[in-house]
């Protein structure tokens, strides 16, 4: 699990983690600077039917939102979503070693460019081993009721680890 002071992060990791603990101080409190691209802030803006995780997105003013879309080569398009694209090209773009991303193809290709990467449940075992105060396997039920994927694998890893 990289340990970085900036962080490029994607949309299910921002929704993950509110589900998960409630809000997203979680960064706050392990990253001095959490980036979230355009492409990312408009598909969290968006919020699906239910509008899960807006108001917290929008509430979290430590995040620092970028304003302009990125140009994105179609290499990363045609493989990624946009968020996740965005994601690798801004922290290939201004040099920023660590990305958060959940999904296994983004994830793949965000190493393949040479960047570290973590997911929402790196940061839930990162958090709770620098004494954030949450229960791991509360964390992971309430994910799991919003819908979120984890593998049983990945869900051992962060019960094992915390």
């Amino acid at each position: 699990m990289p340990n970085s002071k900036k962080i490029v992060i994607d949309t299910s990791p921002l929704i993950s983690l509110v589900a998960a603990l409630g809000d997203l101080s979680v960064l706050e409190s392990l990253y001095s600077e959490v980036i979230v691209p355009f492409e990312v802030c408009q598909e969290i803006q968006r919020g699906g039917a239910n509008r899960f995780a807006v108001p917290e997105f929008e509430q979290a003013t430590f995040l620092h939102k970028w304003e302009k879309p990125l140009n994105i080569p179609a290499f990363f398009t045609k493989l990624l979503d946009y968020g996740e694209a965005a994601v690798i090209q801004f922290a290939l773009n201004e040099g920023i070693q660590t990305v958060c991303i959940d999904e296994v193809p983004g994830r793949r290709v965000a190493q393949l460019s040479g960047l570290s990467v973590t997911g929402s449940i790196g940061i839930l075992i990162r958090a709770k081993k620098e004494g954030y105060s949450f229960s791991m396997p509360d964390a992971i039920e309430q994910m799991l009721k919003q819908g979120i994927r984890l593998s049983e694998p990945i869900i051992k890893v962060a019960l094992e680890q915390t």
